[in-house]
């Protein structure tokens, strides 16, 4: 052998194959994985999303409960009467009260003309005796 003479090795093209094999499983195995994580953190993100969307609908009820007992509070007929006492409105005398017998729906009978007396005059109805819804609240005072 003399220096002149080169040493050429062949390559196996098996080995090429093999290794791009490789490089391609192991590619796809990567991917996969970040796929997963990725996943996953999209998955405690979500719950973290939907525990503070559970707490706001729990204060969300809790408003609301704590509103319907306060229109509770409010439409309690003891309450209505003791207010109506302080702004010094008294019960109803016999001669107030009014059945619904004395009213006819449409357009005849006492209710119809109080609507159209009401329409035309632009006030409040005036009853059979001339006085009006704030003139019998100020003769009860």
């Amino acid at each position: 052998m003399t220096n002149q003479q080169r040493l050429f090795r062949e390559q196996d093209p098996r080995a090429r194959r093999l290794f791009l094999a490789g490089l391609a499983c192991s590619a796809l195995l990567v991917l996969g994985a970040l796929a997963v994580v990725g996943a996953r953190v999209q998955q405690v993100h979500l719950a973290y999303r939907l525990d503070a969307l559970r707490g706001q609908l729990d204060r969300g009820e809790a408003n609301v409960r704590q509103l319907e007992i306060e229109v509770a509070t409010l439409r309690a007929p003891a309450r209505l009467e003791a207010q109506a006492r302080h702004l010094g409105m008294t019960a109803p005398g016999r001669d107030q009260i009014r059945l619904a017998r004395e009213y006819v729906a449409g357009s005849t009978g006492l209710a119809g003309i109080r609507s159209r007396t009401a329409s035309l005059a632009g006030a409040l109805p005036v009853d059979a005796d001339g006085t009006g819804a704030r003139q019998r609240f100020q003769l009860q005072q």
